[in-house]
């Protein structure tokens, strides 16, 4: 399809997502005020379901669909997408934003929606873990109790999260996990344990710098310790982790089995406590719209 010719666009809002910079519908309806472009803005409702989302999608029939809000609502877009030939749009309008800055995609709303509209298509994998799909980041362990803790307070963004962290930090216990790694069997102590799709957190933090998108493998990143020096890798230099704090390793399988229940995330989302998880790649599952790459 010719970017530039009459486009039929889906809008799925989260109006309770994390940016309270004001109205997202707002920047949306200016930017198509004097377009030729036709667009339905839907409002998610609080117990909405992919589901609700493919009747929408095939109600309007949209040349594309676009996810306003941060991962848990391009998550929740993404898994009603699947399966179809409709890509996803991403406009950024979360506490961090994870899939849009692996992605290119900035935070501003104008730019974002020239990407929408502009913009190339692109597959890329997700992974099933438990049942869920995933589109960026899930884990167990540390970071999944920081995501509890930062659900239920008021502050959002780097600032929020430091102050969850900070509650979380000493009172994670040193899980013991037996891993199937693709035929490879492991037993490790672990902090926590990622099951990586994409490469860094939204708040910048390098987990698997590995990764990619478009590959046939997921990552899983299995953090021995909580260590300061790791972390400043992760944020600052990103030079290559020690082996006996943070191992890395590559698969298109994954069982892991805890002693003890841990604290279990995908995509920002709190899913309570396993003591089991079974993943695998979905390749080529999505597409999504990305900046157009220059020659």
């Amino acid at each position: 399809m010719n970017q530039n010719n009459f486009q039929k666009l889906l809008f799925i809002i989260n109006p309770d997502s994390g940016n309270k910079k004001g109205d997202i519908r707002l920047p949306i309806q200016k930017y198509f005020n004097s377009s030729q472009h036709s667009i339905l803005l839907y409002n998610l409702a609080e117990n909405d379901s992919p589901e609700k989302i493919k009747e929408k999608t095939e109600e309007f029939q949209p040349d594309k669909v676009i996810a306003v809000g941060g991962d848990g609502t391009i998550k929740l877009v993404a898994e009603s997408l699947l399966q179809t030939q409709v890509p996803l749009g991403i406009l950024p309008a979360g506490s961090a934003n994870g899939m849009a800055k692996e992605l290119g995609i900035p935070d501003d709303p104008g730019r974002a929606l020239d990407i929408i509209v502009k913009g190339q298509s692109k597959k890329i994998h997700l992974v099933d873990i438990n049942d869920h799909r995933c589109i960026h980041l899930s884990d167990i362990g540390f970071n999944a109790f920081v995501v509890k803790k930062f659900e239920t307070q008021n502050k959002r963004g780097m600032w929020g999260y430091i102050k969850a962290a900070w509650k979380v930090l000493g009172r994670n216990p040193v899980m013991q996990v037996s891993m199937q790694i693709d035929c490879e069997y492991i037993q490790r102590e672990a902090a926590m344990v990622v099951i990586a799709n994409a490469t860094k957190y939204g708040t910048g933090v390098l987990i698997n710098p590995k990764g990619s998108l478009e590959d046939d493998f997921f990552e899983v990143v299995i953090v021995r310790k909580i260590a300061l020096s790791e972390i400043f890798k992760m944020m600052i230099t990103h030079s290559p982790y020690n082996p006996a704090k943070t191992e890395l390793l590559q698969t298109r399988s994954l069982k892991i089995a805890s002693k003890h229940k841990v604290h279990f995330q995908v995509d920002g989302e709190y899913l309570g406590k396993v003591n089991s998880i079974i993943a695998s790649i979905l390749p080529a599952a999505l597409q999504v719209i990305v900046p157009l790459q220059k020659d």
